[in-house]
């Protein structure tokens, strides 16, 4: 048997799709351990998994901030900027040390590493190891930065300067996309005609069954004709409160609609009794009973909804979201809106004609749906890592 090393960010949207995969391998019997944030990844991988903790949040550089420090004004480019400069290359400064050590000590016969987590491409690179992408996000996979020459320029001199702090400047790989494989968690029916080297591997989303969540009032479900989930997921509460308040407006009263409502910093100020407001949700045991969702166009909340025929609003605002909900509207599983510009009266409109069967947009969601379950998802994914293994083995 093998053994394998997940590298990851403190971004629940990054971990989820690698959950499935590892547990799939350990399924095998191949031995899984991970290098990341250790409450995070035991919360979502469960309380027995194998960490060795790269994040720590009392030694993360002063110059690393919170994703969710971001208001909703910061957009496009400067927004791709504050991800790069303030997030992402200080996370990798960071979590570089840490993810030396756990190779070191764990032994890995293949390190997966998400594709925001650029610290273990570059790192195990430098060590002569055999790693593979873990791209939990299609954006990357439309080179969206192909019209902007000196953005792309720029991004890559932050990726150089780094790999010579963190990896000696040893390797030449893009730590976004290995040359040895790249896990797309996605599949035709919603990328779209893209065309794409034969290492990146579309195996469709990674879902892993999770039992209802006791804390959960259920309950509440029962007799609604329809239901709509509104999220903006965990990485946009600053930005968050104008959308979330038009969003309960225009839901409230709506006849036979019930709504769940995301509201991780009580940025609701109003609502009905048709509304139910919760700070966070079992999303994927809640998807499988909704008829709508309402969202910002993350890649996983947009999968996962996908992934139960879920027609989609999606209002997009920043960094992959604008390609994702292109991506939805392309597929005609959904209804975009922008965001700045969502009011009650236009939410409602784009509710309405999602949950309408004859706009088609459920029948979309329905056939993106069986894609997905065609491709694999997580049996799919480590079909393609064993396979790898044996290669190399081989070779």
């Amino acid at each position: 048997m093998s053994r394998f090393l997940f590298v990851v960010p403190p971004l629940i949207g990054h971990i989820n799709p690698a959950v499935g995969t590892a547990a799939a391998l350990a399924a095998r019997g191949h031995d899984i351990a991970w290098a990341g944030p250790a409450d995070l990844v035991r919360r979502l991988a469960g309380p027995e998994a194998q960490v060795y903790p790269c994040v720590r949040p009392h030694l993360v550089p002063d110059r690393a901030t919170k994703i969710t420090d971001r208001t909703a004004e910061l957009k496009g480019p400067a927004a791709f900027r504050f991800l790069w400069e303030s997030f992402l290359i200080p996370l990798a400064d960071h979590m570089a040390p840490p993810i030396r050590e756990a190779i070191e000590e764990f032994g890995p016969d293949l390190v997966i590493a998400d594709q925001q987590t650029v610290a273990g491409g570059m790192v195990a690179e430098s060590l002569g190891l055999t790693w593979v992408t873990s791209a939990t996000t299609s954006a990357e996979l439309v080179d969206p930065l192909a019209g902007m020459p000196k953005v792309a320029a720029w991004l890559d001199g932050l990726l150089e300067a780094l790999r010579g702090r963190i990896a000696d400047g040893r390797g030449t790989a893009d730590p976004r996309m290995s040359p040895h494989g790249v896990l797309a968690y996605t599949t035709r029916a919603l990328l779209g005609p893209v065309e794409l080297p034969e290492h990146v591997w579309l195996v469709g989303p990674s879902v892993t069954d999770r039992p209802p969540s006791a804390d959960f009032p259920w309950q509440w479900l029962a007799g609604a004709e329809r239901t709509v989930l509104v999220s903006l997921g965990t990485a946009n509460a600053d930005a968050s409160a104008p959308f979330l308040n038009a969003a309960v407006q225009a839901l409230s009263g709506m006849a036979g609609v019930r709504a769940v409502v995301v509201d991780p910093a009580g940025s609701v100020t109003r609502t009905g009794e048709n509304i139910l407001l919760r700070p966070h949700v079992p999303q994927l045991p809640l998807l499988a009973r909704v008829d709508a969702v309402v969202c910002h166009a993350g890649h996983n909340t947009v999968c996962e909804a996908l992934w139960h025929g879920v027609p989609l609003v999606v209002a997009p605002i920043r960094d992959d979201q604008p390609i994702v909900a292109s991506q939805v509207t392309d597929a005609g599983a959904g209804v975009r809106l922008r965001f700045g510009r969502a009011d009650a009266r236009r939410i409602a409109d784009a509710v309405d004609t999602v949950l309408d069967e004859a706009s088609g947009h459920r029948a979309a969601a329905r056939a993106v749906s069986r894609s997905f379950r065609t491709a694999g998802g997580s049996a799919a994914a480590a079909d393609r890592l064993e396979a790898l293994l044996t290669l190399r083995r081989n070779k």
